[in-house]
């Protein structure tokens, strides 16, 4: 299982970025799909999660700014980022936690991360 993850860039403090991660290989079921950031010389931290039944959990430091959410397929999610500012720089990171099809059709348990965008914001 393999996510591939885009969207980043440099943008102006107060602007707008959306970043995707589309997720490969024989998939089972996913729980869950969580966006990560690290920012320079800090821990890497949470910043939303959606899980299977739809429901979404955001940090203190995004919530009403940033929105996450899956693609139709569910094999794509997305994080629409507003209004962003300097603290919101950082590598951001995908992660999807569930089940993968086996070479014998045995579900087995995966935990597979993107290999991170950057997101920079100006001032």
């Amino acid at each position: 299982v393999q996510l591939q993850a885009c969207g980043g860039g440099l943008v102006q403090a107060g602007g707008s970025l959306r970043l995707s991660c589309t997720v490969s290989g024989s998939i089972w079921s996913i729980n869950t799909m969580s966006w990560y950031r690290q920012a320079p010389e800090k821990e890497r931290e949470l910043v939303a999660m959606i899980v299977d039944n739809g429901s979404t959990k955001y940090s203190d430091a995004v919530k009403g700014r940033f929105i996450i959410s899956r693609g139709v397929t569910d094999n794509t999610m997305f994080l629409q980022m507003n209004s962003l500012g300097t603290e919101d720089t950082g590598v951001y990171y995908c992660n999807f936690y569930g089940l993968a099809r086996s070479w014998n059709n045995v579900p087995l348990p995966f935990d597979s991360w993107g290999q991170g965008t950057l997101v920079t914001v100006s001032s």
